[in-house]
C-alpha cells in the first residue's frame, strides 16, 4: 500500500464541523484511511492543505458536459426555442471526435472547480467514457434516448443503444465509471418505448435517468393525454424506484413530492439552468422538509454556462430563499450537503463525504484570499463566497488529478486548443 496525505488543513466533517487535521489516503484502493493529527510524516506522497479547506470533492448530479463546445452559442431564449431552433440542430451536427474533445474541455473544468464526479446524459458516450478514464474522475454515464419525430425502427434502436450502453460501461475506468438507462424526459420518449426498455433496464441492473417537470410546458401534456402529473405516470411506468435520479423538478406539487419521498427517487437540481431558461423556481424546500433526497447539477455548459459547483451551490442557496420567501430557506449548510453527499447519494455513488473508510475523492479551497476573510464560518463561505478558482487541488479514488492548480492527468493547453478548433469547424457547419 502506498499513501498520500494531505497535511496542515481545516478539514470539512461529515457532521459540517471543520477541524484542523491530516488526511491520509490509500492511493492504491482510494480510500480515506484516517483523518486526524500529524499523519503525514510517514506517507509516500503529501498534499499542502496549509491556510486551506479540506472538502468532499463536489458531485455534479446532472451534466451534459460535452456541451462545453456550445458554451455561448445560443443565450436569451426559453427552453424549447432554445432546443429546437438552436442546440438540437447544431448537436445533429456533432461527430463523435466533437464529443471527445468537448469531454475534455468540460473534464478540465470540473477538474480545476474540484468536481471529482458527475453524472452525464448524452449521445457518442464511449467517447465520453474514454475521457473519464484518462481524466480520472468518477462518472455515471447513459445515452440519451428521443423517440419523439423518430420512425419505429430508429427510435427502437435509439432505446437499444442506451441500453447497450449501460451493460457495456458499467464498471469501465476500474470501477469508477456506473451506468443508467437514460430517456431523455417523458414528453421526448414514447410511452411504449418506456413500456418494452424499462425492465430490460431492470433486469439488467441499471437505474434510470431522465429530465422532468423542468417546464410547465412539459407538465400540460402528460396531464391533457393521461390524465395524470407527470410522476404519477412515471410512476405507473416503473420509472420512480430507489436507484433512478430525476433532473430538475421544477413544476412539481404535494403529490408529486410526496412520490418523491416515498420511492426514494433522486431530484438533481439545477438552479442556474432553471433561472437562465426562466423555466421556474423548484420547490427545493419543501422537497428536503418532505425527506426526498436532492443534488445538485450544473445542467450543461450551454444553458449554465459554466461547470462550477460552487456557483450552483451559490444559486441554490439564494434560489431557495426566494422560492420559498424565506430567508432561512436552504441555508448554506444544507447546500454544502446537495452538493456533495447529496448528490452522490441521489446518483448512487459512495463519494461526497470525508470519513474513514470512504473514497478518497476531495478537494482543497485555498482560504488565503481577500473575498474568504475574515473565516468566521468556512461552511457559509463555501455557500456564499468561495469561486472555481479557489480549488487548490483536488483528488480522487486517492489519485491526485490537480496540484496547485496544475491539471496533471490532462494537457491543458492541448485540450483548449482542440476544443476551440472543433468548436468553430462545428459552429460553421451547424450555422452553414
Amino acid at each position: 500500500m502506498t499513501t498520500l496525505a494531505i497535511t496542515d488543513g481545516r478539514v470539512l466533517r461529515s457532521d459540517q464541523s471543520v477541524t484542523t487535521a491530516d488526511v491520509l489516503v490509500d492511493r492504491e484502493g482510494g480510500e480515506i484511511l484516517e483523518i486526524g493529527p500529524n499523519l503525514g510524516d510517514d506517507a509516500d506522497e503529501t498534499l499542502d492543505a496549509a491556510d486551506s479547506l479540506v472538502t468532499p470533492g463536489f458531485v455534479n448530479g446532472h451534466c451534459h458536459v460535452a456541451m462545453t463546445l456550445l458554451r455561448g452559442y445560443a443565450d436569451d431564449k426559453p427552453l424549447d426555442a432554445w432546443l429546437q431552433e438552436d442546440i438540437w440542430p447544431a448537436e445533429g451536427e456533432l461527430t463523435p471526435q466533437d464529443v471527445r474533445v468537448g469531454a475534455e474541455l468540460g473534464l478540465l473544468e470540473l477538474i480545476k472547480a474540484g468536481t471529482t464526479a458527475f453524472a452525464d446524459m448524452y449521445f457518442h458516450v464511449p467517447e465520453v467514457a474514454a475521457a473519464v478514464e484518462d481524466a480520472g474522475v468518477r462518472a455515471r454515464l447513459g445515452h440519451g434516448i428521443v423517440t419523439v419525430g423518430k420512425d419505429g425502427e430508429t427510435a427502437r434502436e435509439d432505446a437499444q443503444t442506451s441500453l447497450e450502453i449501460a451493460r457495456e460501461y458499467d464498471g469501465a475506468a476500474d470501477g469508477r465509471i456506473s451506468t443508467a438507462f437514460m430517456p431523455h424526459s417523458l414528453t421526448t420518449v414514447g410511452s411504449e418505448y418506456l413500456a418494452e426498455f424499462v425492465p430490460e433496464a431492470r433486469e439488467a441492473g441499471v437505474p434510470v435517468h431522465y429530465h422532468a417537470n423542468e417546464t410547465a410546458d412539459e407538465v400540460a401534456p402528460i396531464v391533457d393525454e393521461h390524465g395524470q402529473r407527470p410522476l404519477e405516470y412515471a410512476a405507473d411506468r416503473g420509472l420512480l424506484e430507489p436507484e433512478d435520479f430525476l433532473a430538475h423538478g421544477v413544476h412539481i406539487d404535494e403529490t408529486e413530492i410526496d412520490l418523491l419521498a416515498d420511492a426514494g427517487t433522486g431530484v438533481i437540481h439545477c438552479p442556474a439552468s432553471n433561472m437562465k431558461l426562466a423555466s421556474g423556481m423548484a420547490p427545493v424546500e419543501r422537497m428536503l422538509e418532505a425527506g426526498v433526497t436532492v443534488g445538485l447539477g450544473t445542467d450543461g455548459a450551454a444553458s449554465n454556462n459554466d461547470l462550477s459547483m460552487l456557483d450552483e451551490a451559490r444559486d441554490a442557496a439564494m434560489l431557495g430563499k426566494l422560492a420559498a420567501d424565506d430567508a432561512s430557506a436552504v441555508p448554506a449548510e444544507a447546500v454544502v450537503e446537495l452538493a456533495t453527499r447529496g448528490s452522490a447519494a441521489a446518483i448512487g455513488l459512495e463519494s461526497g463525504r470525508l470519513e474513514e473508510g470512504a473514497p478518497a475523492d476531495l478537494a482543497v479551497i485555498d482560504l488565503d484570499k481577500p473575498h474568504l476573510t475574515p473565516p468566521h464560518d468556512l461552511v457559509s463561505h463555501l455557500a456564499y463566497a468561495a469561486a472555481a478558482a479557489d480549488v487548490r487541488h483536488t483528488v480522487c479514488d486517492g489519485r491526485v488529478l490537480m496540484r496547485d492548480r496544475e491539471v496533471l492527468t490532462l494537457d491543458e493547453a492541448a485540450v483548449r486548443e482542440r476544443a476551440l478548433e472543433a468548436a468553430e469547424s462545428l459552429a460553421a457547419r451547424a450555422d452553414g
